[in-house]
């Protein structure tokens, strides 16, 4: 199917499936550990690379290939390599492109656990990092060194929703050669496409809305076949954080309604964005697609919608913040995001609570912001249930 013009949507029914002999209509789970030769010369052939095939399912297994040609089809990528988990797609790559004395440089406005990574784990073996405000494109510029091997980005950010001009940052990044990777977890394929605005690598964390439902881990590391599909697939094989066959069965069937489904979360997500503005003891809502937003323009130019995620920050700091999260009902208290069960989590204490106080106040996390992964669920029921601890009831 990479050969015809499909759309996003039929990419995302159909790609990356080669029918087995008994014609199944939907994809197989290959729930094996290993394969089974004709011969030992054949068997030789397949571990030197001379004859394409299954080898061992820590790295070669056809329902994980399933899914990562179909993710690649909808990003737009050469080559995709799926992980355990979305952080074990991040360490494959720094793993897989660095070396004692590179350089690299974060923004700092990401996940907590990419920062204590990057820190406490990168950083031991002779890594430097460095850290930058993601919309100071200066910055940017003036933080790369000869040794600077790569950029890395969220956007739209983690928990505050920044976006950066991903063309520009390219720009400013191949001027230096330097590799720009952007984790492309809140938007997904179906609203943002990082390697056509001249992204090198794409991140994801498959858990989040590739899923969909909450219901398994795992990540994904794309683009070009000359840095995938040598030096992170080479790095896979040997280390293997591996994608399990029944994880990457349950992402192709997310990615089957995943446009959908993030059209339906963006839609909510703005309603909810709009009527937190109102309410008298919110103090700021960060939400793309409001005209408030200070990135709201490009936004709309880079993305085709805005996302799911949002937070505010609520009058009385932590106190107030945790009475809120406590008042719900309906909404999970958890960290994870992008399932259909709307999620509510305090960020300073949840996914940036390992940060230092310098740490999170660099990043824009304060002790009274909320983040909520809007769900799936009726947009009076979401409302209703935050009314309660925003004291309109």
């Amino acid at each position: 199917m990479s050969n015809e013009p499909y759309q996003l949507d039929t990419l995302a029914v159909r790609a990356g499936h080669q029918r087995t002999h008994e014609l199944e209509h939907s994809e197989p789970i290959f729930a094996t550990s290993s394969y089974v030769y004709t011969s030992a010369a054949q068997a030789a052939a397949r571990f030197s690379g001379e004859e394409p095939g299954n080898i061992y399912s820590r790295f070669t297994n056809p329902t994980v290939r399933n899914f990562e040609e179909r993710l690649a089809a909808l990003e737009g990528a050469e080559r995709c390599v799926a992980t355990s988990s979305g952080m074990a797609a991040i360490m494959t790559t720094c793993y897989s492109l660095l070396q004692q004395g590179d350089h690299i440089i974060s923004s700092r406005a990401i996940f907590g656990a990419t920062t204590i990574l990057f820190n406490n784990f990168v950083a031991k073996f002779g890594v430097d990092i460095s850290y930058v405000d993601l919309t100071d494109y200066a910055g940017w510029e003036a933080a790369i060194t000869p040794k600077t091997k790569f950029i890395f980005i969220e956007t739209p950010s983690n928990p505050l929703t920044e976006i950066v001009d991903i063309e520009r940052l390219a720009a400013i990044a191949h001027a230096k050669d330097v590799l720009l990777i952007v984790d492309n977890c809140f938007c997904t394929p179906a609203l943002q496409k990082p390697i056509a605005l001249g992204a090198d690598i794409v991140i994801h964390s498959a858990t989040k809305y590739i899923d969909g439902q909450g219901r398994c881990i795992g990540g994904a590391v794309l683009g070009t076949e000359e840095i995938i599909g040598q030096a992170v697939y080479g790095f896979l094989r040997t280390a293997g954080p591996s994608m399990s066959p029944f994880n990457a069965w349950v992402f192709l069937k997310g990615l089957e309604t995943l446009r959908i489904r993030m059209q339906a979360h963006s839609a909510s997500a703005l309603l909810l964005a709009q009527w937190l503005t109102e309410q008298t003891v919110v103090e700021k809502v960060n939400y793309p697609g409001l005209p408030s937003h200070p990135q709201h323009e490009l936004a709309k130019r880079q993305q085709s919608d805005f996302g799911g995620v949002l937070s505010f920050v609520v009058k009385g700091g932590k106190e107030a913040a945790w009475k809120l999260i406590d008042s719900t009902r309906l909404l999970s208290i958890t960290a994870n995001l992008g399932d259909t069960k709307s999620t509510i989590t305090h960020p300073a204490t949840t996914t940036h609570g390992r940060l230092s106080d310098e740490q999170r106040q660099a990043a824009g996390i304060e002790d009274g912001l909320v983040r909520i992964a809007v769900g799936l669920e009726d947009i009076l029921d979401i409302k209703n249930d935050l009314a309660a601890g925003l004291n309109l009831d």
